[in-house]
């Protein structure tokens, strides 16, 4: 990193910034409290309230969003006649699925082969921090050029929309000239990265029955219709012979123009076992952001230990649909429920019930914002060129801040390279891109002051 005073003064910050996350990662804030306690994703909550009051913001308040969770707002006064720049993260993480599959505990931040483990280190907890470095950097530094708002979310990850109903009913709270989303990530480690669109998604719970109870199989297998075999076979049809997906009415053959992903290395950052084949056709980045793609999320059933010899009368999966930019997502609901009806064999009985939807995300890359990061980027990475992305994931805000604020300019930067392996076990962030990545946005916030 070039020595200036702003990248300076990040690296002298950093054993703060990995207390702090320590202590943000210790919250075990998943916004399902069915599963996990309200009081986690509470006391995290006020865990980023307390630190935004700490850097001078005022209006610091716990926003009660529809859906039943907080999200935690700041603003921060800039010098008279400035812009205003919005930036977002959020504190709830996805659940840690087997906790015994982690190498530590994933909710006690751990420093191993120069990276810093656990659950939301860099989705997007890690963010929160990256914010937080880049204006104490700036406020030792001349000050923060620019008016600033913080919005921190609690329920991102369940893609309940809680925030997003909030931003609706109070359309004036996050108007800002720029939007940062903190919620993506470099293309991999060292490699300057901004996110130019994102997949959309919907979410369906898919139940079948076919029997008013079990049976026996032995007495009526055969002939009694079988729910979860019905299951197995409508979720079936939702793939080609080649595993693209195949959901009726849906397009499915658009190309991605820009940065393109190397077959060999996206196996590898995928880990994808020897002598596995990848699924879909097309290049990989045509699959992973500009084409749908289905998962099924989950499936109700008997696990095998303790499985009876039983006929199922019941059974239900969660499906979850990307849907791509230029593809309305309310629209790929209709067609992914249709299609599931439509294919359930033998007559079976089939629901449908939608859990989250969000809508594909497409950024203006030719906006003055985006000339303010790429310069930064330069700086913050010696000899890289800022590189365009897709991302295959969903962030639903943000068509909700571009339908709100038409002009504002929306950059998705952040910690979520492929290393960092989000959503999985073993999480992690890199504490080189936290450092970069936060002199990267203290210098935009310069840039675009000056712009």
């Amino acid at each position: 990193m070039s020595p200036n005073p702003v990248a300076e003064t990040v690296a002298s910050l950093m054993p703060r910034a990995k207390q702090e996350l320590t202590e943000l990662v210790a919250f075990r804030s998943v916004a399902d409290f069915e599963q996990f306690p309200r009081s986690e994703s509470e006391g995290a909550a006020r865990w980023v309230a307390d630190a935004l009051a700490a850097e001078g913001f005022q209006d610091v308040a716990l926003l009660d969003t529809p859906d039943g969770t907080q999200s935690v707002y700041g603003h921060l006064p800039g010098p008279a006649g400035a812009k205003t720049v919005l930036l977002y993260a959020h504190y709830d993480v996805q659940p840690p699925l087997d906790e015994a599959g982690w190498t530590t505990p994933p909710f006690e931040l751990t420093e191993r082969d120069g990276r810093w483990y656990g659950r939301g280190t860099a989705d997007c907890k890690g963010g929160l921090i990256m914010h937080l470095l880049a204006l104490r950097a700036l406020k030792a530094n001349g000050g923060v050029p620019v008016h600033v708002k913080v919005i921190a979310e609690g329920s991102e990850e369940m893609g309940t929309g809680g925030l997003e109903r909030y931003a609706e009913e109070h359309p004036h709270l996050l108007e800002a000239d720029t939007i940062v989303i903190g919620d993506a990530g470099n293309f991999r480690v060292g490699l300057p990265t901004v996110t130019s669109t994102l997949r959309g998604m919907t979410m369906l719970r898919v139940s079948v029955d076919t029997l008013a109870g079990n049976l026996h199989s032995g007495q009526f297998g055969g002939a009694a219709p079988d729910a979860l075999a019905a299951l197995i076979r409508v979720l079936d049809s939702l793939r080609a012979e080649d595993g693209s997906t195949t959901v009726d009415g849906l397009t499915a053959d658009a190309s991605w123009e820009g940065l393109q992903y190397d077959e060999e290395q996206f196996r590898q950052d995928a880990k994808v076992l020897d002598g596995v084949e990848l699924i879909g056709s097309g290049t990989v980045a045509d699959r992973i952001w500009a084409r749908p793609a289905v998962t099924v999320l989950g499936i109700d059933c008997p696990p095998v230990v303790g499985a009876t010899p039983s006929v199922q009368a019941s059974a239900r999966a969660l499906v979850s649909l990307r849907v791509p930019p230029g593809v309305d997502a309310a629209e790929a609901t209709k067609l992914l429920q249709a299609h599931l009806e439509a294919h359930t064999p033998w007559g079976a009985r089939v629901s449908t019930e939608q859990i989250g939807q969000g809508q594909a995300f497409r950024a203006d890359t030719s906006s003055p914002a985006y000339q303010a990061m790429a310069e930064a980027m330069a700086v913050a990475y010696p000899g890289q060129e800022m590189q365009y992305a897709g991302q295959g994931g969903s962030i639903p805000l943000c068509n909700t801040l571009a339908a709100l604020y038409p002009r504002a300019e929306i950059l998705l930067i952040g910690l979520s390279e492929p290393e960092a392996q989000i959503h999985a076990v073993n999480e992690s962030v890199s504490p080189e891109e936290l450092e970069r990545l936060s002199v990267a946005e203290a210098l935009f916030l310069r840039n675009y002051a000056a712009s």
